[in-house]
Order: structure tokens, then sequence, then C-alpha cells
């Protein structure tokens, strides 16, 4: 695992220790990153159930300004810290060892607003509709922004959700990404 391109383009990443997680392989983390960079002028990303980090840190490396990781796994956290250290990123990161929900709350609270927004849930818990619902009641996507969703492949995901629609979906062997936009309405609003 490493970081695919940018500033930090091949420096390895750690994986979380365990078998709890499972990193985004460099081969889907490349194809997103094309699909919607693939580099950044500045931003603010959130990697909501972030593991290693590696998301995030790539988004970094391509030119966010800055990031949040959320984790609830303590080993998850150590390893994030370990790889922002490794990309001298510390700087440009905040890392929270919290659930998703609470730490949606807490974003609500100090009135966020983010350029990407990267869901990457385990994949037997996911409420990928229910976070994108709650994603759009409290505006946390700037009018140009991306949610990036990785499911089981098996799993189909609904084309539009509040505000939201698909706005590319690719297959990955057993891996799905779903990509959401503000609906073409909204942006006229």
């Amino acid at each position: 695992m490493r970081v695919v391109s940018g500033e930090c383009k091949g420096r390895p990443l750690k994986a979380v220790p365990g078998s709890s997680t499972r990193p985004t392989t460099d081969k889907v983390k490349e194809s997103i990153f094309n699909i919607i960079g693939p580099y950044f002028n500045g931003g603010l990303v959130l990697d909501l159930f972030a593991g290693s980090g590696g998301l995030g840190i790539e988004a970094l490396s391509r030119g966010m300004d800055k990031a949040l990781f959320i984790d609830r796994e303590y080993k998850a956290i150590q390893t994030i810290k370990q790889n922002l250290e490794a990309c001298h990123f510390t700087d440009r990161a905040e890392v929270y060892k919290n659930d998703s929900e609470r730490a949606l709350k807490a974003i609500v609270k100090r009135e966020l607003c983010f350029d990407l927004i990267l869901l990457d849930p385990p994949y037997k818990k996911q409420r990928l509709v229910e976070l994108l619902e709650f994603i759009g009641n409290y505006n946390l996507l700037t009018e140009n922004g991306y949610i990036v969703c990785e499911h089981a492949a098996d799993v189909t995901l609904p084309d539009r959700v509040n505000h939201f629609e698909r706005w590319k979906f690719e297959t990955y062997g057993m891996i799905s990404v779903s990509i959401y936009r503000k609906t073409l309405e909204n942006w006229e609003e």
C-alpha cells in the first residue's frame, strides 16, 4: 500500500494491524482519484471510516489543503498518525477516535463543509444511504464537491439520495464505488 500520486507519490503506507479493516487497493484508489481529480487546488476532505488513512492521505498528496480522519478503532488511529507523520502531513490533518454518528454531529456543530467526503464503512455494517441523507440534510458538501462511497459489489445504492445523484459507478471485482454529487437542480438554485 502506497501513495499513488502527487506530493508523496510512492511513499509506503502502513496497514492497520489485524483483520478488522481492509485497505482500499492502490488500483481502486488510483481509479477513484482519476475520476474525481486527479489533482485538487485546495479544499477540505473528510475520511469518515479512515482505517489506515490511505484515501484521505491520497487526497492531501493530490492537493487538498486539510483532512479530517475519523475512525472508532484505536489501532486505526495509531496507524493514521504514523502514516501522516511519514508523509509530513500532520499539520494538515485532524485525527479523531469516534464513531461516524457522533463525529458527524460534531462536524455539524463546527459548521464544516467539505469538498470531498470519503465513505468506506465496514461492508457488513453499511448505512451509506443513511449517511448520504445526513450529509444532505446538514449541507456538509460544497456545491462542486464529491462523495465517494466504497461498498461491496453486491450492494446496490440508489441513483438519487436526498439532493445527491450518483454521478459515476464503477466495479472492481468484489468492490464497487459510487460517486455522488449535488443534483443539477441544486446547482441552479
